[in-house]
């Protein structure tokens, strides 16, 4: 077995310090320093982080049945989100998969493209010539929209959804960073919080399930796709409670992630002004001043390659939920004990100059000729991989270019004088100060509804 280089840390705690002082700093220089696999003590647990496509496509692909989410990702995540996609394992997390992909075929979600472009619209046409906004503001709140719309077919008597996964967010993400969740039954400020997240969760959503089972409508929406899922292979549908952890699930990761996206998107836009440019240029020749189609797509190229730009640069998901070993492993010559947990990070991979020349540089053209392609599995993953890839990822992607075409569309986004742009990598990669903007209309005016 090949000897896999270690970072020292501090008794007790490890290397816990050094990660909470900057996160994704320690890790891009765990993986300068010591390259494809590099192991160090997170706490009370051995972690190895792994930095090569090879071995990440082991522990997330070739072996993945030997892997399960790590302790501290369950204590995290499931005391709200219960046994959804992001926290179930095993063979209970491919029957609700096999039950929650047909929501997600591409004939489904295509009817959802006219409700994006709506709630954008709306959006946009509330804004002024030189009004100053925060986009990262702006994205959430239209984002979180379009999941209430499609998840439930309306956004009325759905804020406490909204608010409450806005709470477990920003507590989860303060859980994750320190490597330690407290006791349920300490009498702590945030374990109150917790409780109240999940009351004010059942309080909306078990009443909404209960009503829309007995009626037997099919609303159009997701939610109702969930209750009349039947499993091909065993039979049966979801419970309640199942709907209920899938539906929290995706809120929780639908409309946060795709917010972050546009957000650092429009930042990386208003530090290039001719990428800007090409991009109003594309929309325009395209568009000539209506909303998009879902049929405009496969004809704003660039539009896209900027997403996957700013994906690259700045993934939501910047890293994955830790892989705990089930038993000893051997991956590509390396020793991975029972019990170690192994992280994975997109951010730390996107980052690879031997992948992206002049990797901190935002440069969309790179996506051209097939460039994906002729990288690597797992060089390039915002979506995470294996059985465990992100179910929404084709949503989110068509989400992400609606939107983006319509905002350039509409006019450009210059960034506040001395605004401060910081990544926050809590459970998703948001700007900590937000994108402060001031917003310049184009003329003459154009037409944002759909044609």
């Amino acid at each position: 077995m090949t000897q896999i280089p270690s970072m020292k840390g501090l008794p007790f705690l490890g290397v816990v310090n050094q990660f909470q002082a900057d996160r994704i700093g320690f890790m891009m220089r765990a993986a300068r320093e010591h390259g494809d696999i590099v192991g160090y003590r997170f706490a009370i647990y051995q972690a190895y982080q792994l930095n090569h496509p090879a071995l990440i496509h082991q522990v997330l692909v070739a072996q993945a049945d030997k892997f399960i989410k790590s302790v501290l990702d369950h204590q995290v995540m499931g005391r709200v989100l219960g046994e959804g996609l992001l926290t179930s394992e095993g063979e209970k997390h491919a029957t609700q998969r096999r039950l929650m992909q047909p929501a997600f075929h591409h004939r489904r979600i295509a009817a959802y493209a006219d409700v994006m472009v709506t709630l954008t619209a709306r959006t946009i046409d509330a804004w002024r010539d030189g009004q100053r906004i925060d986009m990262h503001a702006a994205m959430t709140d239209l984002t979180r929209e379009i999941v209430l719309e499609t998840l439930f077919g309306s956004s009325e008597d759905m804020r406490d959804v909204a608010e409450a996964i806005e709470t477990f967010n920003h507590i989860g993400g303060m859980q994750f960073a320190r490597g330690f969740v407290p006791p349920r039954w300490l009498p702590l400020a945030e374990n109150r919080a917790l409780d109240a997240v999940v009351r004010r969760l059942d309080g909306a959503l078990i009443g909404l399930i209960e009503a829309r089972r007995k009626s037997r409508e099919d609303h159009g929406d997701l939610l109702s796709m969930l209750l009349l899922a039947q499993d091909e292979t065993r039979g049966g549908g979801m419970t309640d409670r199942e709907v209920r952890d899938e539906v929290v699930t995706l809120f929780a990761a639908g409309h946060e992630t795709t917010a972050n996206a546009l957000a650092w998107t429009c930042y990386l836009l208003a530090q290039n002004p001719e990428a800007e440019a090409r991009l109003q240029a594309e929309v325009d020749s395209v568009l000539a001043g209506r909303a998009p189609t879902l049929a405009d797509l496969p004809n704003l190229p660039y539009t896209e390659q900027v997403i996957r730009e700013a994906l690259r640069l700045y993934p939501p998901a910047w890293v994955l939920n830790g892989r705990a070993a089930q038993q000893d492993v051997q991956i590509e010559g390396y020793h991975i004990p029972r019990g170690a947990v192994c992280y994975i990070s997109p951010y730390v991979m996107h980052h690879q100059a031997s992948s992206f020349p002049e990797p901190e540089r935002f440069r969309p053209e790179r996506w051209v000729n097939d460039f994906e392609k002729s990288l690597p599995r797992y060089t390039y993953f915002p979506f995470g991989g294996g059985p465990r890839i992100c179910i929404g990822n084709s949503f989110a992607m068509m989400e992400a270019r609606l939107v983006l075409a319509m905002l350039a569309s509409a006019g450009s986004y210059a960034l506040q004088p001395g605004a401060r742009i910081e990544m926050d990598p809590l459970i998703t990669l948001r700007p900590k100060h937000g994108v402060p903007v001031t917003v310049k209309l184009r003329q003459p005016a154009l037409s944002l509804q759909p044609a």
